[in-house]
């Protein structure tokens, strides 16, 4: 039974740890890895000189911004961005990349739409948006079609070894057939939002946008994010090898590391710093752009050198208040609303630079709790309450620089789970030394039982900070019982054989005692003392005392009748009770005590139990105590006795019978 029920409180304590730290891993989880890839990711320590906090130089945006719609008036026609394309043109920009979706012809402006595709088809180095979307086809003929079109013309070649995983998307939003013609290169600009972090297959939704799917399979062929478009353009369209692990470049012998869940394969985002402007790479107004090829047309000095973009990425978007439908902003890890084209440039920022937040494993995520909670639970077995929260607070402290130590080089731990453990931790071996105490207390307790009374036992326990020498005036009913001629008894028997009379005759008489609220203060010998009225609070101690007698007397005749059978001796006791006034508590010294009652009365008792012997008596009680039984007990009266160490003479009284 008792394993069953160990085995069933293992069972449960597990699940009630692996229901917190799922609920903390898919709740404030992710709000912990926002504060560090905030705060500590995006610090820069005095000593650490080639971190990289903002974004790289590499990659700038432009963005049409409010100077931008205010001078040109949006909505605008398409031939109007023709501007800013001519100008970009005209650079020696590595890359331009257009974050952008163009679904629709605008058929009242046909002229202004085709000068626009004419200008972008003059690009090679141009990678523009296209959106996958999730739904399915309406008309799946057409989408057939369509798929055909666009696979043949944006889908990249992979070796695929990693294991199978469901579409995602069932269909794409089309482009307009100039514009299909006129694109040369065209990446995803999807994003989902949401927190993975180790390699647990599982989504915590919240809108916040903290990952980046690089490469994606649809309809048999893959496709690539704008920023892997963007990546493989300036690389030359490397050999890629995608694993359940990683996308691999063996020609760059280079990769990236993912996590790959039920749909997708997904790498965390690594932000950067933001500038004051809100961005967090070098930002130009796409108006400034415009001016400038509007004044290299007339022969003026442009606004912006177009020297400035040599050999750079650029990043084209659009970050307008809300109204004008050119606010692309989104909620992520570092801005509540952040430039959906500054993202895209980190991610591209990211790839190009091998920048990128390492995941460390579930395993060791799981060791690392496993090793606090170790410690956490060593700490509170071992040291007193003090140093335990002491040290507890050091475990969670340390731990908590270690995750914050790993988000600044860039790993990604579990940062609030393992601390949550350790606090279930605490609760857990603070509720088992709970219980271990309670029952070493009632271990100790049962064996002190044994040498004192249990009753005592429980007065010491209850005032156990009060505990010291001294006590009170009381009055309480003593009764001393002995066992006639056990001296000469017990030399004619072995030592084993007095101890089994002896622990026999005890056994019996003990719980006798206890019936009538009464104690046994100590054994002397083969002589029992017991006191009645204290520490168990008993008004009516007299009569109990005096009926404990009698069926302690009773006893000694069964016993006698069983040891006949046994051929063992015949023994007879005595008994005498007393009642008066006592001191009773604590006599000793201060590092060893005894609790007891001492007194005139005490000794009255122990004398009265002596003159047994004389008056061939079992029974003598005293005059204080006959004068609480007279009226249940049949007694003898014996008149005049002299007793030791009293100076006047006193009637003693037998008890021959007592009504129980």
């Amino acid at each position: 039974m008792n394993r069953i029920k160990l085995t069933l409180s293992f069972i449960i304590i597990a699940l009630v740890f692996i229901f917190v730290s799922y609920v903390t891993y898919n709740t404030a989880e992710a709000k912990a890895y926002d504060y560090m890839i905030k705060h500590i990711t995006t610090m820069k320590l005095p000593f650490d000189k080639h971190k990289q906090v903002y974004g790289s130089d590499d990659i700038v945006l432009v963005m049409i911004d409010s100077r931008t719609v205010e001078k040109y008036r949006w909505p605008w026609k398409r031939e109007t961005n023709c501007k800013l394309f001519e100008y970009l043109h005209n650079t020696d920009a590595k890359a331009v990349v257009h974050d952008s979706i163009l679904a629709t012809l605008d058929y009242d402006n046909i002229e202004s739409d085709r000068k626009f595709f004419n200008t972008i088809s003059k690009f090679d180095n141009l990678v523009e948006g296209f959106m996958p979307v999730i739904k399915n086809w309406d008309n799946s003929e057409r989408g057939k079609v369509y798929d055909r079109r666009f696979g043949e013309k944006f889908s990249i070649n992979v070796t695929d070894k990693s294991s199978s995983s469901p579409d995602l998307y069932g269909s794409v939003m089309t482009f307009p057939k100039p514009y299909f013609d006129a694109v040369k290169y065209a990446g995803s600009v999807s994003m989902l939002p949401g927190f993975i972090n180790g390699n647990l297959a599982s989504w915590s939704m919240d809108e916040i946008y903290r990952n980046h799917e690089y490469i994606f399979k649809y309809k048999g062929k893959y496709y690539p994010s704008l920023a892997m478009r963007t990546f493989l353009l300036v690389k030359n369209n490397p050999e890629i090898l995608i694993t359940n692990k990683s996308i691999n470049f063996p020609e760059l012998n280079y990769k990236i590391k993912h996590t790959k869940n039920h749909y997708q394969k997904i790498t965390p985002i690594r932000f950067y710093k933001l500038y004051p402007t809100g961005y967090s790479h070098i930002r130009y107004s796409a108006v400034d752009l415009m001016d400038s090829y509007d004044n290299m047309q007339t022969g003026k000095k442009s606004t912006i050198d177009p020297a400035v973009f040599k050999d750079k990425i650029v990043v084209i978007g659009a970050n307008v208040p809300a109204g004008t439908g050119l606010n692309d902003n989104k909620n992520t890890s570092i801005s509540v609303n952040h430039p959906g084209a500054d993202i895209q440039a980190s991610v591209i920022d990211n790839i190009l630079h091998n920048d990128f937040m390492n995941v460390l494993p579930d395993w060791i995520n799981i060791l690392l709790t496993l090793i606090g909670m170790i410690f956490v639970y060593s700490f509170i077995r071992v040291f007193n309450l003090l140093k335990s929260i002491v040290s507890v607070l050091g475990v969670i402290a340390v731990y908590l620089l270690f995750a914050a130590g790993c988000f600044y080089f860039k790993t990604v731990v579990s940062v609030l789970t393992p601390v949550v453990m350790f606090v279930l931790t605490i609760i857990l071996a603070y509720t088992h030394k709970f219980v271990l105490e309670n029952r070493s207390k009632e271990k100790v307790k049962s064996a002190m039982g044994k040498y004192m009374s249990e009753d005592v036992m429980k007065r010491v326990v209850m005032d156990i900070d009060n505990l010291g020498l001294g006590g009170k005036k009381a009055t309480v009913t003593v009764l001393f019982s002995d066992i006639r001629g056990f001296t000469s008894m017990s030399e004619q028997m072995s030592a084993q054989q007095v101890s089994e009379i002896l622990n026999e005759y005890f056994t019996e008489m003990e719980p006798i005692i206890s019936k009538y609220n009464g104690i046994i203060n100590k054994f002397i010998g083969d002589a029992i003392m017991a006191v009645f009225g204290e520490p168990i609070q008993d008004k009516n101690h007299a009569q109990n005392a005096v009926k404990c007698a009698y069926e302690m007397l009773e006893k000694v005749k069964e016993l006698q009748k069983k040891w006949a059978k046994e051929n063992k001796p015949k023994i007879e006791i005595g008994i005498g009770i007393n009642t008066g006034e006592v001191f009773v508590g604590n006599i000793g010294s201060v590092n060893r005590m005894e609790y007891t009652v001492i007194g005139d009365t005490v000794n009255l008792a122990s004398r009265l139990e002596s003159y047994n012997k004389i008056y061939k008596t079992k029974l003598l009680i005293s005059p204080t105590t006959y004068e609480e039984v007279k009226s249940f007990a049949d007694v003898i009266k014996i008149s005049d006795v002299q007793i030791r160490g009293k100076s006047h003479k006193m009637d003693i009284y037998e008890v021959l019978k007592v009504t129980l």
